[in-house]
């Protein structure tokens, strides 16, 4: 299956990470995926936002949950751009996404929109939350939805098959062949290494056999092609 090159919350290395700009920009790099990251605002909005403040990422300070949409529209994400809600994401560009998300709450108001949407067959779920997959594993059986791990053992691929992800997005600091990826190719689980964002670290991950790269950077889409 060919080795898919995703971009890390669009390409936040050149790019203000999570907004629109980013996402177009790896879009038109090719990425053959897109990663973002969800949270709900205080009225319920599916915001695209990494952290749980606004602190890092925008020239506000608090709790994403404290926010109205409209207030967080008034923040600066970086550039002068905005923060998006999901549905400008799946609007503004039509490669593949992964939405990544951190709670059952969230959880159900992705179901909604993926159902409404009729997004199924475009979006990966994505979680470090077992309980939020296995919540949308229960609203949307026919997702396909994927179990994130830092710091992990060989426990990852039972969690994953109890929730019913079909694949693993694992830091690359951790991952060795034989303890990790031949035994979840061996389940049936696709395996993807973040963050990429070195030749050396794209030689690894290819020698390691992985199915897939999370970058933060354009280039390594185009040395994927030349990797293997």
């Amino acid at each position: 299956m060919t080795f898919l090159t995703i971009g890390h919350r669009g390409v936040m290395g050149v790019e203000p990470e999570n907004t629109l700009r980013s996402f177009v920009r790896a879009e038109h790099e090719g990425m053959d995926v897109i990663e973002l990251d969800l949270h709900l605002s205080k009225d319920g909005a599916l915001v695209v936002m990494h952290d749980a403040d606004v602190d890092r990422t925008t020239d506000g300070k608090g709790p994403i949950g404290d926010f109205t949409l409209a207030e967080l529209r008034e923040l600066d994400a970086g550039e002068g751009e905005r923060i998006p809600v999901f549905e400008e994401v799946v609007d503004a560009v039509k490669a593949p996404l992964q939405a990544e998300i951190k709670d059952t709450a969230a959880a159900r108001a992705l179901a909604e929109v993926l159902t409404g949407r009729d997004l199924l067959d475009r979006v990966d779920v994505l979680s470090f939350h077992d309980e939020a997959l296995a919540e949308i594993r229960t609203l949307l059986p026919t997702a396909r939805t994927a179990l994130v791990a830092s710091r992990y053992g060989l426990d990852v691929i039972d969690r994953a098959h109890a929730v019913g992800a079909g694949m693993l997005v694992l830091n690359i600091r951790r991952v060795t062949l034989e303890l990790v990826v031949e035994r979840a190719h061996a389940a049936g689980l696709r395996v993807i290494g973040w963050t990429v964002n070195t030749p050396d670290q794209l030689k690894l991950v290819r020698g390691l056999r992985l199915d897939g790269a999370t970058t933060d950077f354009p280039e390594i889409r185009r040395a994927a092609r030349f990797t293997a």
